[in-house]
């Protein structure tokens, strides 16, 4: 039986990688390594460099496949990441049936945590459901970007009696600034947070989070937007794509400090 692990490795600095993540990535065979379009190199050679530095090149190979590019569904946004997925689902199964013997390990490195916006544990369950192909799977959990930005602006993820949100910048469309507490948000193409620049609203923002080139911004969302602007289209222009994530969050009102 072919086995497959999901391995968490964090935001891409390779010192957050986990015990557990480095103990499984020493037993697998087999690495699959999925390309995008341009602008995503970096992604790959993160991965290759945290190979390099945990394990001996001789005890696994690498397999590289393209993965086809995700076509804008303008009705639907559900309908166009499904349709990608069973697309990915189609590269994965062949990579599984033809690049590993029975009895193999393979294993995905899994950008921040396999369970937080990230397809490939859908993709995977979809691919047993079909059929194609039979193998077992496990989750390695991986720390996240929002850990990241929570200890480099020193603050706690929660605050006494509150609740978290954590959505993308294309839900946050939906909000209005009332509905605004304490809301993480990640994947946002749209700087939705200048939705909110007439609001009384704090920012805590980073951009490459865990790596040499990370960016961290925070204040009064309207006193620093203009800035913050700035810096995400200088980060853009520089290296081609930015992932970054904040947190937008209401000051403390005195029934939070009883």
């Amino acid at each position: 039986m072919r086995k497959i692990y999901l391995i968490g490795i964090g935001p891409g600095n390779s010192d957050y990688l986990t015990l557990q993540a480095i103990d499984t990535m020493k037993k697998v065979d087999v690495f699959f390594i999925l390309e995008k379009e341009k602008g995503f190199k970096e992604f790959l050679k993160i991965r290759k460099e945290i190979l390099e530095k945990y394990l001996d090149r001789e005890t696994y190979r690498v397999v590289n496949a393209k993965i086809p590019k995700r076509k804008k569904n303008r009705k639907s946004y559900k309908e166009e990441v499904k349709t990608w997925r069973e697309q990915k689902a189609e590269v994965i199964t062949e990579l599984i049936e033809n690049k590993m013997k029975d009895g193999e390990i393979g294993a995905f490195l899994i950008w921040g945590d396999p369970s937080l916006y990230d397809g490939h544990l859908e993709i995977l369950q979809h691919i047993l459901k079909e059929g194609a192909v039979n193998f077992e799977y496990k989750v390695i959990p991986g720390i996240t970007s929002i850990q990241i930005l929570a200890a480099r602006h020193k603050i706690p993820l929660n605050r006494i009696g509150e609740s978290i949100v954590i959505t993308t910048g294309r839900k946050l469309k939906e909000y209005t600034p009332d509905r605004i507490t304490n809301t993480v948000v990640l994947l946002d193409n749209y700087s939705t947070f200048k939705d909110f620049k007439d609001s009384d609203i704090d920012i805590y923002w980073g951009g490459y989070l865990g790596s040499k080139d990370e960016i961290l911004l925070s204040g009064r969302l309207k006193d620093i937007i203009e800035d913050l602007k700035k810096i995400r289209r200088e980060a853009k222009r520089e290296k081609s794509w930015l992932m970054d994530t904040y947190i937008l969050r209401r000051p403390e009102g005195p029934e939070s400090n009883e």
